[in-house]
């Protein structure tokens, strides 16, 4: 049978994170499925690939650690990551005088810092040993997406120019901001989150853990390893993440509200050296040591947005960048990718088994979009308050607990199409959704009210005994009964958080109708006092 009439099982369109990840599940879920992977760029990736997206949080590593069985890989060639870190720095030249919230040690699972190029390159080694035909060096010129259990047909050149003709019972778009789907059915969809970021490479380490000559504060870390973490130093609309790379190489990205800080100040990395000069003086003067280092800059506009429609009944389905994309803020890129991936491997395993897929369909859509939703919550409206240490740090606390509390137990114990589970909890998960939405307009309110003084101080995410249990449980394996019970109680404790954080921000004149009261001692949270001049637990 020639290639032009040869039918795959599934074609996937791009050969980045998003796709080679899927053509990995897809094969360690279905040995025997036919996969093509359709990739522009050749094979070997430079060292310090220019690809955002190289921090992992709690899903995303999960996803790559157990899911796609890379921990070995993980493990000796990327970097353990010392969680995700925040400095409230604006206009400070010396770190160590500006407030800082984190872990003084990590949380015992892992998470990673990854160096796409050399991760991406890896994982196209890891999926032509798996038997996943990819194709290098292509460029797809035509697509023909087949309606009403009709095939999908794709045509691409090679790095020759020659012709090729392939069909495929499933066509998955991972093609990343090219959208081939997306833009063919015009699906983007405005979110309202309109911020702008520019990010660049230097062939250099950035030592923060050097920055301060305060050995008081070189320990209060254990190993005194900041520079492990991806590091946020923020200001009033913005956010600077520091980011390491196993190559050698490290990451610095400037990410904007566009109507506080618009793109032209910081588009080339002449002005975006002009600019951190202003808001992260430190930061500026490290980077100018290293200038004659610099490998890369880039910038995107108005990177976020979502996606009408991410699944189809019709057998196609978008994944990464090609669907919706958020914020770069707490690294949810590759837990997205996890999440899409997993749905499509769910409803292949539907079609396979000559089951509906419009319900199924529905399930994903309905979920996924809810998540993306919930996250968005999190982040729109939200910059003008990140230069506010005393809010934030409540902020990020809460966030981290939402996160933890739902969605990853969903993903941890593989309930994700659990339709009896959504079906029984269904109003309670909704409830906890609209309160976030209430707790992130709070954090709005409380912003107007608040002092804005930073004491130097380090906020240790590891004091508050309740945020290390929900973390520390994440992991447990629980049977039917057990996860029920565990969503029951992590939602009620996110209540109780709620009325804490409440309770904070009506001390500081902020409105806080509608936010529930702890009905019994508040769960512990950050209070920093300005006047006093002092951090501590409240």
């Amino acid at each position: 049978m020639s290639e032009t009439h040869a039918v795959h099982d599934a074609v996937i369109l791009g050969g980045g994170l998003a796709g080679l990840c899927l053509a990995l599940q897809l094969r360690g879920e279905f040995p025997d499925l036919d996969v093509v992977v359709l990739e522009r760029q050749q094979h070997p990736l430079p060292p310090a690939a220019h690809k955002v997206g190289e921090s992992t949080v709690d899903i995303g590593a999960h996803y790559f650690r157990e899911t796609l069985g890379l921990r070995d890989y993980l493990h000796h060639a990327q970097i353990y990551k010392f969680g995700l870190r925040y400095f409230f720095s604006d206009g400070c030249g010396d770190i160590g005088r500006a407030t800082e919230l984190g872990l003084s040690e990590a949380f015992p699972a892992p998470s990673y810092q990854l160096d796409r190029g050399l991760f991406e390159t890896f994982l196209g080694e890891e999926a032509r040993r798996r038997g996943i035909d990819l194709r290098t060096g292509t460029v797809v010129r035509q697509l023909d997406v087949g309606q009403d259990g009709a095939l999908h047909a794709v045509r691409y050149t090679d790095t020759e120019g020659t012709q090729h003709d392939l069909q495929a019972r499933w066509l998955l778009d991972a093609s990343g901001r090219a959208a081939l789907l997306r833009r063919r059915f015009d699906l983007t969809r405005d979110d309202g989150h309109h911020v702008n970021a520019a990010w660049f490479r230097l062939d250099a380490r950035l030592a923060i853990d050097d920055w301060c000559d305060d050995a008081t504060w070189r320990t209060r870390c254990r190993p005194p390893e900041r520079w492990r973490s991806t590091n946020h130093l923020c200001g009033p609309g913005y956010w600077v993440w520091l980011i390491p790379l196993a190559s050698g190489a490290h990451s610095v990205g400037i990410v904007a509200d566009a109507a506080m800080h618009p793109l032209d100040t910081y588009r080339d990395f002449d002005r975006a050296l002009e600019w951190l000069a202003r808001h992260q003086p430190q930061v500026a003067r490290e980077v100018a040591r290293h200038r004659d280092t610099l490998l890369d800059f880039r910038f995107l506009r108005s990177y976020s947005h979502g996606c009408k429609q991410v699944f189809s009944a019709d057998r196609w389905a978008l994944t990464g960048e090609a669907g919706a994309f958020l914020d770069p803020f707490y690294s949810p890129g590759s837990d997205f990718i996890a999440l899409a991936n997993t749905f499509i491997c769910e409803l292949v395993r539907a079609d396979r088994a000559g089951q509906p897929l419009a319900p199924r369909v529905r399930h994903s859509e309905r979920l996924y979009q809810s998540f993306y939703d919930s996250m968005l919550a999190i982040f729109r409206q939200q910059y003008p308050l990140f230069g506010n240490a005393a809010v934030m740090a409540c902020k990020i606390v809460w966030d981290q607990a939402f996160y933890w509390g739902v969605l990853c137990q969903l993903v941890f114990q593989r309930r994700l199409v659990d339709t009896a589970l959504f079906a029984e909890l269904g109003p309670a998960l909704m409830e906890v959704q609209q309160l976030n939405e209430r707790v992130q307009a709070l954090f709005r309110d409380w912003h107007a009210t608040a002092p804005v003084e930073r004491p130097a101080e380090m906020l240790d995410q590891r004091k508050l005994g309740w945020f290390r249990e929900l973390n520390e449980g994440m992991h447990e394996s629980l049977d039917d009964a057990g996860v029920r019970a565990r969503l029951k109680t992590n939602l009620a404790l996110l209540h109780e958080v709620a009325g804490a954080i409440a309770a904070l921000a009506a001390r500081d004149g902020a409105p806080v109708d509608g936010l529930p009261e702890c009905s019994g001692p508040p769960p512990a949270l950050f209070d920093l006092a300005p006047v006093e001049g002092v951090v501590s637990a409240a």
